[in-house]
């Protein structure tokens, strides 16, 4: 190969394996101050798999040491930059409890045909002991008209705004928090081995600011960054007022953001783990395949936990019913 071809392959693969490293880590370990990185999280990961695809292709002329540079990179999106979780799937020990989160938009459902039979299905086909929903609108109108009534095959069923929590054990002093801007739900629940506390919430969608980023450009950026300092202000709200909370606690729902961003992290600060990272395997996407990819590229969807309760395994559900899958974890509680 000529020396000045060789030298040129060889430049373009430097850059864009370097570009690929800095943005798998800046994404990792970037802070929220970096309103263009948390915006980054929300393209679809395996886009950064095709510069790695390429110097891979460009890498294969140029000897074995830059092949093996190109294949390590491609292994990192794969799995740091990609979130993979390889940490559990154990098997629940007896008496453990089975929750599930899902942002089931129902409203959405319940335009369908056969829309609000699909999440029957869908929470039936898991069976959890414990259902905490968000956009639950629909469903709640049900639990409204019949207030007594047992609903997703469980008796115990609380619900207020967008918020439903059905359970197949007793409830207590369950009722909707304000925190700032935010609105979320709380329930006590006396399980059979343990009482913990349950908060449910959904956190701002960044719906908004991303199609103003997406189509207004530089016009668009400062919508997001509102957008962004909406949910970084509501997560550090939902944090001081969970600094008090009894424990075992257990947080679930829809955060609209990566567990790597400072709107979850602010909340993993105080002590609280996300369940599927410590019991998940996999990736765990929630969203996206109801966008133009077709497929799930974002976990934006959380069951965080407390230390004395122990995930056994958690899995995401199907996509066939919401625009969200629902997170199930089989939980524990230490003694």
């Amino acid at each position: 190969m000529h020396a000045g071809l060789r030298r040129g392959l060889a430049g373009g693969v430097v850059i864009f394996l370097a570009a690929v490293w800095a943005i798998t880590l800046a994404q990792r370990l970037g802070g929220s101050g970096w309103w263009w990185l948390e915006l980054m999280r929300f393209l679809p990961y395996p886009l950064l798999l095709v510069p790695c695809a390429l110097a891979f292709v460009l890498a294969w002329l140029l000897g074995w040491g830059w092949r093996v540079a190109s294949a390590a990179t491609f292994a990192l999106v794969a799995s740091v930059g990609m979130g993979l979780s390889w940490h559990g799937a154990a098997e629940p020990v007896a008496g453990s409890v089975r929750l599930m989160t899902w942002n089931a938009k129902t409203v959405q459902a319940s335009e369908r045909s056969g829309g609000i039979e699909a999440l029957m299905r869908e929470v039936a086909a898991h069976r959890p002991d414990i259902v905490v929903m968000q956009d639950a609108n629909a469903l709640r109108r049900v639990h409204d008209a019949a207030p007594a009534a047992p609903m997703l095959g469980l008796p115990y069923v609380w619900g207020l705004g967008q918020y439903l929590v059905a359970s197949r054990f007793p409830l207590e002093g369950c009722a909707d928090v304000t925190a700032g801007s935010l609105t979320y739900a709380r329930c006590t629940v006396h399980a059979d081995a343990s009482t913990f506390e349950l908060r449910t919430v959904h956190f701002e969608s960044p719906r908004a600011g991303l199609l103003a980023a997406r189509h207004e450009g530089a016009g668009g950026v400062d919508a997001w960054r509102a957008n962004l300092d909406e949910r970084l202000l509501q997560s550090r709200a939902l944090a001081a007022s969970l600094a008090g909370a009894p424990r075992p606690l257990i947080v679930a729902g829809d955060l609209n953001a990566a567990e790597s961003s400072d709107v979850v992290g602010q909340l993993l600060a105080g002590g609280l783990r996300d369940a599927f990272s410590s019991a998940g395997r996999g990736y765990g996407y929630t969203y996206g395949h109801t966008l133009r990819p077709r497929f799930s590229f974002l976990r934006i969807d959380h069951i965080l936990v407390s230390p004395q309760v122990i995930a056994h395994r958690s899995f995401t559900g199907t996509a066939d019913a919401s625009d969200h899958r629902p997170v199930i974890v089989d939980l524990s509680f230490a003694p």
